[in-house]
């Protein structure tokens, strides 16, 4: 799928405007790009379609943060560019046709998905947590969370920490800065909070 089938634009005049304007923005040098370019974008659904041929996974497209172990938080948050590549990973290793709806979909969300795990001891622990960034002493609140109203049990089981769960967060692209250093913090609502440093500037 080229650019054009992606905006579904017929008139090759506009077509034209619409790459002109966006080859002549600054080319952004971290992935969390609100407005990326056509070649960006392109470059995105064929890393996915590559991805694929080498029967790797759409979750390999991820941005990882936290322990890379089964027995402390981690988490992934999914940029534009991100979820493109997921998606393109996702049709091609089913041999589906890449749809232009679901593309123009991924190019005009508002917000980042921020998932987090975190650990607990009762099974449900996670009930009503909140997530939020922290960037240079400004808090940004999500536009909805979603959490494990019943934690699984963890790998520890049954020590201590007995049970896992999910929250997650989205963000306004236009709340947040894709540059900043930026501290995500989990507060689930029994006390106590999880928190993870990660510098958006360096996402690639």
């Amino acid at each position: 799928m080229q650019f054009a089938s992606v905006y579904g634009l017929r008139n090759a005049a506009l077509l034209g405007s619409v790459l002109t304007l966006r080859l002549l923005l600054p080319l952004s040098v971290h992935a969390i790009d609100v407005h990326p370019t056509g070649e960006q974008i392109q470059a995105a659904l064929d890393q996915g379609k590559e991805a694929a041929q080498q029967r790797n996974p759409p979750d390999t497209f991820y941005v990882r943060f936290g322990a890379t172990d089964e027995l402390h938080p981690s988490g992934f948050l999914i940029t534009k560019l991100r979820g493109l590549s997921v998606l393109a990973t996702h049709v091609a290793l089913r041999k589906l046709p890449l749809s232009e709806a679901e593309v123009t979909q991924v190019l005009e969300g508002r917000t980042m998905l921020v998932s987090a795990v975190i650990f607990g001891n009762a099974p449900n622990f996670a009930v009503d947590s909140y997530m939020v960034f922290e960037q240079g002493g400004n808090t940004i609140k999500p536009v909805t969370v979603r959490f494990d109203g019943l934690a699984n049990r963890s790998a520890a089981w049954p020590e201590t920490p007995r049970f896992k769960a999910k929250v997650i967060g989205s963000f306004n692209y236009a709340d947040f800065d894709p540059n900043a250093n930026t501290t995500i913090t989990v507060f689930p609502a029994n006390g106590g909070e999880t928190s993870f440093t990660v510098d958006f500037s360096t996402i690639q």
